[in-house]
């Protein structure tokens, strides 16, 4: 009986070690998606783009991405996903390469609209949350919490390298260097993962024998044939609680990317300067970081539903926050309202995944979160454009801003009454 308790913390370690690398992985694939900010100004430089066109190539990454995460889901349910994760390390080290040769607009969406989109996609959350999903149920908030901080992580070291490379040796050898380093980290890790990764398996009462931090292992004298008690997506999408996770999704990326797109145009229009106002993503990055890996942490040890709406709650009050600094400029009070952005709409990026594995865990919630993320990236579309486009109508974010709170309250809303349902079902 000793031998399994002195292996133990080799477990741990093993396990541990796996979570940073699924971070690792997720801060460089996010960091290209936010990288383009930088990008986008080198591109101006250059060609003398309208930014309208710019803008565009961006926005069908973000549909190409939400669109892929269905199929990337269905694939993760029929294939390990650190296969899709190595495949999409080679896709992202050769699309960043095609993107160093831009010379007309339509290669810029071809390549980073479409490849770069697919590329992130197969290396990117939707593997990640399935990996994670399997291996670490018993600790799933705090796991997810720290695999998601990597995106945090990303904003902001992977930004500032483009920038410098940019700054020193020009956006395409930007392109190429980001390009060698994904496909050099990735594809080793995708290796890993798959070496240390348990196989997909039905949960059967002899997975009660369970390790710390969530692997499941069956004794090795279970010999009966495991019952597939898994929800299918077909069977998932005829409950109620699988539209609110969609609807908590959907409203809750919909406030969230609103702020994330249009705070620093919002902060220098009201008298803050621009170096300050850029500063916040930084910060929110930052926050993000302790937001998600807290959250989780907590969301083990409380209702995750209670957890969802208290990060809802601080998101939609950073509204309120960015109004007042419209009326009453200061430093202090926009690092305040960075923090709270970060921490707040945490509750979306990795609570959501949480709740919906509580409800569909099992062989097929890589195609049901699929589905939850492409409702995500509709709202990560629908949000920032309906903001600017009420601006170019009234002249103001009031009116935007106070419709992205509205979907914010629409998402607490939700998950709340998931929670209500779930309660009631005595589970």
């Amino acid at each position: 009986m000793r031998f399994p308790s002195l292996l133990r913390p080799l477990g741990f370690v093993r396990r541990s070690l796996s979570l940073g690398v699924i971070a690792t992985t997720l801060g460089l694939a996010y960091g290209i998606w936010y990288s383009y900010s930088v990008i986008l100004v080198a591109l101006l430089a250059e060609f003398g783009w309208s930014r309208s066109l710019l803008a565009g190539a961006f926005s069908t990454f973000a549909i190409v991405h939400g669109i892929a995460n269905p199929f990337v889901g269905m694939l993760c349910d029929k294939v390990r996903p650190p296969l899709l994760v190595g495949i999409g390390g080679v896709s992202l080290g050769s699309a960043l390469w095609f993107n160093s040769l831009i010379q007309q607009p339509w290669q810029l969406y071809a390549g980073f609209g479409v490849l770069t989109a697919i590329s992130v996609a197969l290396c990117g959350w939707l593997p990640a949350l399935v990996m994670v999903e399997r291996r670490y149920q018993h600790r799933l908030g705090l796991a997810m919490g720290i695999v998601s901080s990597g995106i945090g992580v990303g904003m902001l070291t992977v930004v500032p390298l483009c920038q410098l490379l940019i700054d020193a040796y020009g956006w395409r050898i930007a392109f190429r260097v980001l390009g060698c380093i994904c496909a050099f980290w990735v594809v080793p890790a995708a290796i890993y993962l798959s070496a240390s990764s348990p196989r997909p398996v039905s949960r059967t009462p002899a997975d009660e024998f369970v390790h710390d931090l969530g692997e499941s292992v069956a004794p090795s004298n279970a010999i009966a044939e495991p019952v597939d008690t898994s929800i299918t997506l077909r069977a998932a999408v005829r409950t109620i609680p699988f539209w609110l996770m969609v609807t908590a999704f959907f409203f809750g990326s919909t406030c969230s990317q609103t702020l994330h797109v249009h705070q620093v145009a919002y902060l220098v229009d009201h008298g803050h300067t621009a170096i300050v106002a850029a500063s916040v993503v930084g910060v929110v990055g930052l926050a993000s970081v302790f937001g998600k890996t807290g959250g989780g942490w907590l969301s083990d040890r409380i209702d995750r539903e209670v957890v969802f709406v208290g990060g809802i709650t601080i998101l939609v009050a950073s509204f309120g926050m960015l109004a007042l600094l419209g009326s009453v400029p200061s430093a202090f009070g926009v690092y305040i309202y960075a923090i709270m952005l970060g921490v707040g709409y945490s509750a979306t990026a990795s609570l959501v995944p949480a709740m919906m594995s509580d409800r569909f865990s099992g062989l097929y919630f890589g195609s049901i979160v699929g589905i939850g993320l492409f409702g995500s990236a509709a709202g990560s579309a629908t949000g920032p454009w309906l903001a600017g486009y009420v601006f170019d109508v009234t002249g103001s974010y009031d009116v935007a801003f106070a419709i992205a709170a509205v979907c914010g309250v629409v998402a607490g809303c939700a998950g709340w009454m998931a929670r209500s349902i779930r309660l009631r079902q005595g589970r």
